[in-house]
């Protein structure tokens, strides 16, 4: 008997609410799958930035920040460029910090959009899958009550089988949506940490040249 025939007897064994938890399993892999492109996106495009701007975060240099920013997606070149277009109206630091907080929760919405749908499904996966269990079992009784005593035992032993089926595809489904659900989470807050990281560098260097100045003044 090949995987698939067990695939396909164990589903047709598990009662009908194995259906609805098959439509779970295949939203969360298809957000997971959504976020995961997207997030690794992200991710590829922050570090090709952030190494390509290193220097320029040391010296303080707003034009070549500006210049990369200029038709580029990669979230961290536009907090930059969000502070550094603050930075041209007032000086105080927390002014073009507020502003570079103000792009980095901006982003963190897209990033964190659709991902605690995750560990939702995850939950209803595991609950449907009881459910199914205990009206199985419930169905199982209410069938051995009726039957001959002689085939109480056969007939209860494949009810509870085939209820267990339920609780076993639930399980199955929730655990790679939960798993998911934590990489997305892990590969979100790397993204936030560079974004913070680059804006506290660029902080860093523009009140350390303020300050050069004013000695030299």
């Amino acid at each position: 008997m090949s995987f698939t025939d067990i695939l396909v007897a164990f589903l047709q064994d598990g009662g009908p609410f194995i259906y609805p938890i098959a439509l779970v399993l295949i939203i969360g892999l298809a957000i997971a799958l959504e976020r995961w492109l997207f997030l690794s996106s992200a991710y590829s495009n922050n570090k090709k930035a952030i190494t390509l701007i290193q220097e320029a975060l040391k010296k303080g240099d707003v034009d070549k920040i500006k210049q990369a920013a200029q038709g580029s997606n990669a979230p961290v070149l536009q907090v930059l460029n969000s502070g550094i277009a603050r930075l041209s109206q007032v000086k105080r630091r927390e002014d073009v910090e507020y502003a570079m907080e103000e792009t980095v929760m901006e982003y963190m919405l897209r990033l964190e959009k659709r991902t605690p749908f995750l560990a939702t499904l995850a939950n209803i996966a595991t609950l449907l899958g009881l459910l199914g269990t205990i009206m199985g079992l419930i169905a199982a009784f209410s069938a051995v009550a009726n039957a001959d005593p002689a085939e109480k035992a056969n007939l209860l032993s494949s009810s509870i089988s085939v209820a267990m089926n339920t609780t076993a595809f639930g399980l199955i489904t929730a655990i790679p949506l939960i798993l998911f659900h934590t990489s997305l989470q892990t590969k979100t807050a790397a993204i936030v940490d560079s974004l913070e990281m680059a804006g506290i560098k660029l902080l860093n260097s523009l009140s350390y040249g303020a300050s050069s100045d004013e000695k030299r003044g």
